[in-house]
């Protein structure tokens, strides 16, 4: 285990698995469970850190793959860490480039010894192994790192898939083998696509290694919603609970409040700040497309209730005007808000769990969006 790295389990809902919590981590303690912001470039795109922190995030997400090709792993390191680089003082954590296996797929080549990548920047040839993963995790210095595994696509035979989450496991080992960093929590991640005993065996087996926690990969990459839900079960379950569970690439509603059921303590995603820059914004009544004509004089917040910056100082008829006009502090104000909207909610979701009524919370929340649940 990791120095100044933990999970204090403080309650479980008595109706299902969701469970309330504190993440301890080298740069502070955060509630679980929550979600986290994306900023694959060591930025989340139009908002500065003290704005994302505002929103109430705890963890910031970076990713390895994209910070090795720019800036390099060694000016981040000279810069004083990830941390410093960016000027934000709280937990972070970045991915292996696991996902860009899957999304890059045309432009790369996978052997047992790790994944070659066609450098989009230069033309040239970058090698990601599991302990130059690892390596280049600990130069940019996030507080949680991810051990490399293989995005699995969808769908795939199960031929292949087997193949491949053996390929995982071996490179968790691999990975565990070569981290040297006590002040950095490493997590193994969970494949075997959407095959019930090949999530089992993978689950099964990385929880045989020594992971300061567990992230479940592979999902929300173009499988049906059900098959998405029963990945997570078949995963989670075979999960120690005194571990952080972690569900990669997940931001719609109904997806974070199910993986909360479930037992889910962490969650990431684009999709916020995705669909602000498109003048898109979620809303506890659903979607709302702010260049449409109806909000050129709508001078109403955009949520009544919500908190955030944005709603308690701007109006519809103002977003309207940014988004027409193509002016960045649109794309920030929008950003804010949805940012803020996805955390408003997994900390409802914990008071819900400590009163023992996650279930209920679950089901008038989904309610209200009717077809829209997943923006």
């Amino acid at each position: 285990m990791s120095k100044n790295f933990g999970i204090e389990i403080l309650h479980k809902d008595s109706s299902c698995a969701a469970r309330y919590g504190i993440l301890h981590t080298p740069h502070g303690d955060v509630e679980l469970p929550m979600f986290m912001p994306v900023g694959t470039n060591a930025t989340v795109k139009t908002l500065s850190p003290e704005q994302v922190k505002a929103c109430g995030a705890g963890v910031i997400l970076a990713n390895t793959y994209h910070l090795h090709l720019r800036p390099g792993e060694e000016i981040v390191k000279k810069a004083g860490g990830v941390h410093r680089f960016m000027n934000y003082d709280g937990p972070m954590l970045t991915d292996s480039g696991g996902f860009q296996v899957f999304s890059l797929s045309s432009r790369r080549k996978i052997r047992e010894e790790g994944v070659e990548f066609h450098n989009e920047i230069d033309g040239g040839k970058e090698f990601f192994s599991p302990e130059s993963t690892v390596a280049i995790e600990e130069a940019i210095g996030a507080d949680i790192i991810m051990s490399l595994d293989e995005c699995i696509p969808y769908p795939a035979t199960k031929d292949y898939v087997k193949r491949s989450t053996d390929r995982t496991i071996r490179w968790a080992k691999r990975g565990l083998e070569a981290k040297t960093r006590e002040d950095q929590a490493l997590f193994g991640i969970v494949q075997g696509g959407e095959f019930t005993d090949l999530r089992e065996y993978c689950a099964k087996e990385l929880a045989k290694m020594p992971f300061d926690g567990y992230s479940i990969g592979g999902t929300s990459i173009g499988e049906p919603k059900e098959v998405c839900y029963q990945m997570v079960k078949d995963a989670v379950r075979y999960l120690p609970e005194d571990k952080p569970r972690y569900l990669m690439g997940v931001g719609s509603i109904d997806y974070i409040l199910t993986g909360i059921e479930n037992g889910v303590d962490m969650f990431d995603c684009v999709l916020p700040t995705r669909l602000a820059r498109h003048g898109a914004l979620m809303t506890r009544s659903g979607r709302i497309n702010i260049q449409r004509a109806q909000y050129k004089e709508d001078f109403t917040p955009l949520e009544e209730g919500c908190d955030c910056y944005t709603c308690k100082n701007y109006t519809k008829a103002y977003l309207h005007h940014l988004y027409k006009a193509g002016e960045d502090f649109g794309k920030t104000l929008n950003s804010i808000h949805n940012i803020r909207f996805l955390i408003r909610l997994v900390e409802d979701a914990r008071e819900a769990i400590k009163d023992d009524r996650f279930l209920s919370f679950k089901e008038e929340t989904l309610a209200k969006f009717g077809s829209k649940k997943g923006f």
